[in-house]
């Protein structure tokens, strides 16, 4: 056997070739990476926003989406005082009846972006317990709560979406006098608008749900309020399974992302691959010499595999350090809230991983094809 000394010897022989490898693969490594951090971020955050505790009662027929269905404004009384075991605070059952609402606003007087928007009472801090005012207070007729990545989702500097500016919608003016965080929710995303003005400003005489929180009762006590009462067009639904839903509906955006990190990690592995080629090709006489004083092919095979090895794990280590200094932390925007970005552990090991096989399995070709000559036809190689 040779050793590994003589491997990445002859890696460095040839600064030039060894850093354009070590840098192709640290590209695929990282495109691997960030479609990992993409796909966990994006399933992360819909699976998280939903609450195992809650329920949500939708008008029937709008399952599919909270921002289409109509709900009675009497429903939430109604529900409340219907549904017996639902969790109390200061003596008062958990139900928030919300307007949910896909609209555009503008801040100072720029150009209108697309927001979610939120319309709310006080009782939605009771069904929504991981959402914190941690600045400012809770809104009154003509002002808003703006979530903590709400810049993101409407990409404007942060400046411009904080306590005490001012936001246009549907030609009102809205105050801004705090910010709230949900970590790990959509909700992070959104504007918090009280209730009333929020039927104002879309001229809507109906809630979007009527959320609640469940505490003795169980979820099948709702559902048979929801068809017990027919004049009311309900239908009751899990909110960890509404958010799975939606899971499951930007499932084909995650695939996405992994085929696009494929289709262009391909590309840079046939570059290395060539790379490859020429490295190994230029050794054809010295692998024959080798031969001829008594090493087996398989063990050069090894020691070439070796010195792709050690180039290709040096690419995955780049690439780990650039996720966790530049993408780590990265808040990413989608249709409906702002995800950040996690270099964890499990995308560490795919970028690791990605790089030991680029090594392992990348060198076979062209180690083969140099190795297969005989040491006569070796020998003579030019």
């Amino acid at each position: 056997m040779l050793p590994l000394s003589y491997a990445i010897r002859n890696l460095l022989r040839r600064p030039g070739r060894a850093v354009q490898l070590i840098l192709g693969s640290a590209l695929v490594a990282l495109l691997l990476m960030l479609a990992c951090a993409l796909n966990q971020g994006m399933n992360r955050v819909l699976v998280a926003s939903g609450s195992p505790d809650n329920v949500i009662l939708l008008g029937a027929g709008s399952e599919e989406s909270i921002e289409r269905s109509e709900v009675a404004v009497a429903a939430a009384e109604i529900a409340a005082g219907g549904i017996p075991g639902l969790k109390k605070v200061f003596g008062r059952p958990s139900v928030s009846g919300e307007i949910h609402y896909n609209g555009w606003i503008s801040a100072s007087g720029g150009q209108a972006r697309q927001a979610l928007l939120r319309g709310i009472t006080p009782a939605a801090f009771w069904v929504h317990p991981q959402v914190r005012i941690i600045e400012g207070h809770y809104p009154g007729s003509g002002e808003c709560l703006v979530g903590r990545l709400a810049y993101h989702k409407l990409g404007l500097p942060q400046a411009d979406i904080r306590r005490g500016k001012v936001i246009q919608f549907n030609d009102s003016e809205i105050r801004i006098v705090g910010v709230f965080d949900a970590p790990g929710t959509v909700m992070e995303a959104e504007i918090w608008i009280n209730l009333n003005d929020m039927m104002t400003f879309t001229q809507r005489t109906s809630l979007s749900c009527v959320i609640l929180t469940l505490g003795q009762g169980e979820f099948a006590d709702v559902d048979l309020f929801a068809k017990q009462r027919l004049d009311l067009e309900l239908v009751a639904m899990r909110e960890s399974d509404y958010y799975a839903k939606l899971a499951r509906f930007y499932r084909p955006v995650r695939w996405m992302a992994w085929m696009c990190a494929v289709f262009i990690a391909v590309g840079a592995i046939f570059g290395g691959l060539n790379t490859l080629y020429a490295a190994f090709a230029s050794r054809i006489r010295e692998l024959g010499a080798l031969q001829a004083i008594g090493f087996r092919r398989w063990a050069l095979l090894v020691n070439l595999i070796q010195e792709a090895s050690f180039a290709t794990t040096c690419g995955a280590l780049v690439a780990g350090s650039i996720g966790l200094l530049l993408l780590d932390g990265v808040t990413i925007p989608f249709s409906i809230g702002a995800f950040v970005l996690n270099v964890d552990p499990i995308t560490l090991a795919v970028g690791l991983g990605t790089g030991l096989c680029l090594g392992l399995f990348g060198s076979l070709p062209p180690a083969w094809a140099c190795l297969k000559p005989g040491i006569t036809s070796s020998l003579r190689a030019a």
